[in-house]
């Protein structure tokens, strides 16, 4: 089993011949929309309304995301909730023998750990003193990524926000957390770090390329609330039909996110930046160290 198949075709197999055979189509439709999926309406090659169905789910999975794969597990233990013991045995085995065990209280686990999402997270996520927020917004990314565009621009959006709020209570910067708005937050922030376009430091930092781009970015995380507000994203105007919006937008807001905030964390991090000897002329002590603080996925 690769990162490229974290669930092998004949496991998938498996499973989509036990729905069709033990399965209504109201039941399957269930089992995959309780785990926040949804069909992808392509057509494919199967035979009969419940494998054709099935496969639809199916095709809307990434097989590679650790967090889509525990999900498409949550399907497979509902097929087997309820079946007789002999059937149940049978599946157990074709698991086993593709690298999971089925539970005594009918939990299906990898017998090895997934590479995790994590490593879309920034590693310096691991020096926060509390980086719960910022990891609450990862996980609803990873959920809605593919099958709720609005809500991953949301959290994309909330991704930002959450990260600057924690570099300036880090950085023991004052900020007014109910009526700050994202723009504000953001300038702030990247004003703390020295990684705003009109800070002046040595180096790479202070070049006239590395400003340009930080322009830029200060440009895509001040429109990823602008995006959302505009009714693009959950939480604003949600009575606006978002006729239109496709993954491919999410993707654009979740990697614009992702791009700021790694940068973000990755300058708190960094025991070289320039906002250190900065924050040493001005007596502001550095944040703390938090090394045994553990990024889940």
């Amino acid at each position: 089993m690769t990162t490229r198949d974290l669930v092998p075709v004949p496991v998938r197999r498996h499973f989509r011949d036990l729905a069709s055979q033990t399965s209504v189509l109201r039941l399957i439709q269930g089992m995959w929309e309780d785990q926040g999926f949804i069909p992808s309406g392509d057509p494919n090659n199967e035979t009969g309304e419940r494998r054709s169905l099935w496969r639809e789910y199916e095709d809307n999975v990434d097989w590679t995301d650790p967090v889509h794969v525990r999900r498409v597990l949550h399907v497979y233990e509902a097929v087997l909730d309820g079946l007789v013991e002999g059937a149940v045995d049978e599946s157990r085995k074709i698991l086993r023998r593709h690298g999971f065990d089925l539970t005594a209280d009918g939990q299906i686990r990898p017998q090895a750990e997934f590479a995790t999402s994590a490593a879309k997270i920034p590693t310096s996520l691991r020096t926060l003193r509390d980086p719960s927020v910022i990891l609450d917004s990862f996980e609803r990314i990873d959920r809605a990524l593919q099958n709720d565009p609005a809500q991953a621009i949301g959290s994309a959006k909330e991704l930002v926000e959450a990260t600057a709020k924690t570099i300036l209570t880090e950085l023991g910067e004052p900020f007014d957390d109910k009526t700050a708005k994202l723009p504000a937050l953001i300038d702030q922030a990247q004003r703390a770090l020295q990684v705003h376009p009109q800070s002046s430091s040595s180096g790479p930092d202070g070049s006239n390329a590395i400003k340009r781009i930080l322009g830029g970015l200060t440009s895509i995380a001040i429109g990823l609330g602008e995006l959302r507000n505009e009714g693009w994203g959950t939480g604003h105007a949600s009575s606006r039909p978002r006729i239109g919006l496709r993954p491919r937008h999410a993707h654009l807001a979740v990697g614009a996110a992702q791009t700021w905030c790694q940068l973000m964390l990755d300058t708190l991090a960094d025991p070289t930046a320039p906002w250190r000897s900065a924050a040493s002329v001005n007596m502001v002590p550095p944040p703390r160290q938090a090394s045994h603080v553990q990024v889940k996925s």
